[in-house]
């Protein structure tokens, strides 16, 4: 596996130091060529493990709701993935742990730099969303993604693609119904060359 775009840099900061130590990469993946990046919380267990990102069943219904195909997200130089934090932060009591609020801040600025063709950030739950869309504490997460017009031609908030979410997506049936076909429909104009409205 070639070496990531600035992967020395971020394996040598001494705030990764004890990742570095036990043999953990940094899992993302910056591409010059990529027109839409994906931002999302951190890596689990088994992308840190494995270095694969998107390759579960959270990635297959993200594929499904971006409307490409395998190759296309992982092969096309198309898209670009960019946790909030570049390594699984370990187990909470419920659930993983949040990213490291200080990791985004410091790459993440970097890192879109080498990135000059990005035409759509697509944000993945509440940790990218209140980053890139500066929202205060208690803004709640469904009615950023109800609002998500807003936010375009830019960003586009979604829910995390995580089956823990199906109860979410029963009670909110607008996403799929609203959401999902105006993000289909952003991707499939920036595959065409069509700048997004």
């Amino acid at each position: 596996m070639s070496k990531l775009i600035l992967q020395d840099e971020i394996e040598a900061d001494p705030m990764n130091a004890e990742f570095t130590k036990e043999g953990l990469k940094p899992i993302y993946w910056v591409d010059p060529r990529a027109k839409i990046l994906i931002v999302g919380q951190a890596p689990g267990r088994k992308v840190q493990e494995t270095g694969i990102m998107w390759n579960d069943a959270s990635g297959d219904r993200l594929r499904e709701w971006l409307g490409v195909d395998h190759d296309t997200f992982y092969n096309s130089g198309l898209f670009a993935v960019l946790p909030m934090d570049c390594y699984y932060p370990g187990k909470a009591k419920s659930g993983d742990k949040p990213p490291r609020k200080e990791f985004a801040e410091k790459w993440h600025p970097k890192l879109m730099a080498k990135m000059p063709n990005i035409q759509l950030i697509i944000l993945i739950g509440s940790y990218a969303q209140r980053y890139y869309l500066h929202l205060a504490p208690k803004v709640r997460t469904t009615d950023v993604i109800k609002d998500f017009r807003h936010y375009l031609p830019k960003y586009l908030p979604i829910v995390h693609p995580s089956p823990r979410n199906n109860i979410w997506l029963k009670r909110n049936p607008w996403f799929e119904k609203e959401v999902i076909p105006r993000l289909q429909a952003e991707v499939k104009d920036i595959q065409k060359g069509v700048t997004p409205s």
